[in-house]
């Protein structure tokens, strides 16, 4: 794990700059999805990347490499230089002017080593390497603004930090991946990115007229009970514990899951077993009905058909949903059964569903009351971003999760535990007194018989 202590250090930002596409591109107006504009999407997702020195590049100013491969990659994913604009009906656009993204360098006297072993989120201080736009009453717009944030930093080591800040509504993660990748190919060489970027946002417009075929309770507040604690306890109040679930854990659960579940995926388990214990620890009344809300990624799904190149969001909220009571009562067994219900009713239509839904109700946020909301991108390959100094030391998200409220919103991703085992790991935030409650039910549903 990383270290938590950090030697004193100020991290000394030059004069952040606007990155232009290398070359001329067209100046049009391109609309996005009916499920990119949704306001969930409107925010910025941060990633962070942690390179060590590589001897053959001694000499060699990282920041400058990126952003010059940067303003290259820019040309065929233009309008990531452009910015967005709300038009009557909430609905987004962007307007691609070749406006460019915001690019700052910054050193700061740490070496990749002082970082420790670290492998999962939150990074270390991460509010030091990405760079934030300023905030309008706590709230830090979308609306013509720069859609992409990048920072280096330079390590006294000689490695570096790559931090960057995308706006949501203009990629997903492994759209995000697909353009990072696409700014490596050209630091290492190459003429042109190997994958040619495609818009085809009218993959998922809503259709005429908008006609919602699911409940989609993802948009809707649950039924019943007080107002989720989750909500109202202050941040001084909030205990932060990651957890992580290797071989052993994951056997353990295995063994607790009815025989027809035994070979459930490892994210279903892990998604299960926190939902069950997360319930149990909070003391919600029996009567409360509380969901596990997760994404459901459409690609290389047979029925959804994604153009090659695509780089939007492309996936959807999907809800378990049930009472406290039920769950608790139903156990390990209950819990994965409706993760798999909620998981498998993702299809084309449920996604434009969701489109119809967003156009007949303004584009609403998802519901977040008694809500555990999950973004499982253990399989993201963060770490086979590389510019040319090697394999990120970490890669991956910056936060543990998004959003305002700590605990509502989870990441899972890969990790090695001391044993170098590799496994799941989940930064958990709960009341401080409901955390020992939460350790002592993972620890009973994941010891093995």
């Amino acid at each position: 794990m990383a270290s938590s202590l950090l030697p004193a250090f100020t991290v000394r930002r030059g004069e952040p700059v606007l990155v232009a596409p290398a070359e001329q591109t067209p100046r049009e107006t391109k609309t996005l999805s009916d499920i990119d504009d949704g306001e969930g999407m409107r925010f910025y997702s941060s990633g962070i990347h942690l390179y060590r020195a590589n001897p053959d590049k001694q000499g060699v100013d990282p920041a400058a490499v990126i952003r010059e491969a940067l303003a290259r990659a820019l040309v065929p994913y233009y309008p990531l230089a452009g910015r967005l604009r709300e038009e009557a009906g909430r609905k987004l656009v962007v307007d691609c002017e070749a406006q460019g993204v915001m690019f700052v360098e910054a050193d700061v006297d740490l070496t990749a080593a002082d970082f420790g072993d670290v492998q999962s989120p939150p990074f270390p201080c991460f509010e030091q390497f990405i760079l934030e736009s300023t905030t309008v009453a706590g709230v830090e717009p979308v609306i013509d603004r720069p859609l992409l944030y990048i920072q280096v930093t330079r390590l006294k080591c000689g490695g570096f930090i790559f931090g960057q800040r995308f706006c949501h509504c203009v990629v997903d993660a492994p759209g995000g991946m697909q353009f990072e990748k696409a700014v490596c190919e050209l630091a290492c060489g190459a003429a042109a990115p190997s994958i040619t970027p495609s818009w085809g946002r009218e993959m998922f417009m809503a259709r005429q007229p908008p006609q919602p075929s699911y409940p989609h309770l993802e948009y809707s507040e649950p039924a019943g009970g007080a107002v989720d604690r989750m909500l109202t306890t202050p941040p001084g109040d909030v205990a932060r514990v990651p957890f992580f679930f290797g071989p052993r854990e994951i056997a353990g659960l295995r063994q607790r899951a009815p025989p027809h579940m035994s070979r459930s995926s490892r994210f279903e388990l892990v998604a299960a077993c926190i939902w069950l214990g997360r319930t149990a620890a909070l003391g919600y009344g029996a009567d409360e009905e509380v969901r596990l809300s997760f994404i459901v990624n459409a690609r290389g799904r047979r029925d959804v058909p994604l153009p090659e190149g695509f780089y939007g969001n492309a996936f959807a909220y999907s809800v378990a949903a049930t009472t406290a009571g039920e769950l608790c009562t139903g156990g390990l067994g209950y819990a994965l059964e409706l993760v798999k219900k909620a998981k498998s009713a993702v299809t084309y239509d449920y996604l434009l569903s969701v489109a119809d839904l967003m156009v007949l109700r303004g584009r609403p946020l998802f519901a977040l009351s008694r809500t555990y909301i999950v973004s499982d991108v253990s399989h993201a390959g963060f770490k086979s971003v590389d510019f040319g100094w090697g394999e990120a030391v970490y890669g991956g998200p910056a936060k543990g999760g998004e959003g305002p409220i700590p605990g509502v919103t989870n990441y899972f991703s890969r990790s090695k535990n001391g044993k170098g085992e590799e496994g799941t790991v989940v930064p958990i935030s709960l009341p401080k007194d409901a955390m020992e409650k939460f350790q002592l039910e993972v620890e009973c549903l994941t010891a093995e018989i």
